[in-house]
This record gives C-alpha cells, structure tokens and sequence, in this order.
C-alpha cells in the first residue's frame, strides 16, 4: 500500500490549499494555466469549460473581487459555514481537474483537494489570527502576505 500520494494529488492538496487561502484564486491560477496549455484529456470532459480563456478571464475578475473583499471589516470570518463552502467546493473543483487532466481519478482529485482547502482555511485563519496578536502588525497586512503567498505558491504548483 502506497503512503505518498501521487504527485498529480500532492498538486491538488497543494492547490485545494490556496483555495483555502483565497476561493477564487486557486480556481482562477488553474484556468488560466489550462487556458495558455491545454490538457487533451479536459477536451470534451465536463470540466473541460477551464480551458478556455472567457473562463479564465472571468475567473481573474472573480478573484481580485474577492482578494478586495477579504480587506473588508464586515467579511465574515472564512471558517463560518457559509464561508467554508466556497473554499470546499473550490478545492475539490481544482483538485478534480488537475487529476483528470492527467488521466487520473478525478473524484480522488477532488477530494484531496477538499482536504487541502478545509486544512487550508482553518489553519490560515488561526495563522494570521495569532499573528497579528503577537506581533501587533495589523490584520489587513497579513491578509495582504497571505495574497502573495497565494499567488506565488499557486502558480508554483502548476510549473512543470
């Protein structure tokens, strides 16, 4: 029995993971990857709609609202249910399409994917809160850290 997952599920824990940083940006890094380089095993798959760059350009707008969003004093905290919600969901929808576009199980995908953002949103949330209480640096800067972190290590993820 295999301990270590695949790499194509290590990618999409990682990837489910920005989506529990940030809903919309894991989604958006993965179509516009798949926009710029398609994978023949999305042509004709039910997913196969984050290949086309309508749908990345889209997914980018998504995103920046969100990322402006999060800044807001009123955004409710991302471990409320309503706010895990999107972040599963996202996870799972990245984690599904990274393992079908190589050929993989894509209900495994998603649900590394799920665990990687569920993981992700808790400890992201508990990270910055403890973070701005010990340091006294404000909220909003660490909010912003954790939007280049999310940026950089979700494009990371998908160079191969």
């Amino acid at each position: 029995m295999k301990l270590i997952p695949s790499t194509t599920n290590q990618k999409a824990m990682a990837l489910g993971a920005i989506a529990g940083m940030r809903a919309m940006t894991a989604p958006a890094i993965l179509s516009n990857h798949f926009a710029n380089s398609h994978s023949f095993f999305l042509d004709g798959s039910s997913l196969g709609y984050l290949q086309k760059s309508g749908v990345a350009t889209g997914m980018k707008v998504l995103a920046v609202a969100e990322l402006i969003g999060d800044k807001l004093p009123f955004t409710p905290k991302r471990i409320k249910p309503l706010q895990l919600m999107p972040r599963a969901f996202s996870g799972a929808l990245v984690g599904a399409t990274i393992a079908e576009s190589n050929g993989e199980s894509r209900i495994t995908g998603a649900l590394y994917g799920l665990v990687g953002a569920m993981a992700a949103s808790y400890v992201f949330y508990y990270l910055r809160k403890n973070l701005v209480k010990v340091s006294g640096i404000p909220d909003g800067a660490f909010a912003l850290m954790e939007d280049a972190l999310a940026l950089k290590v979700g494009t990371s993820i998908l160079k191969d």
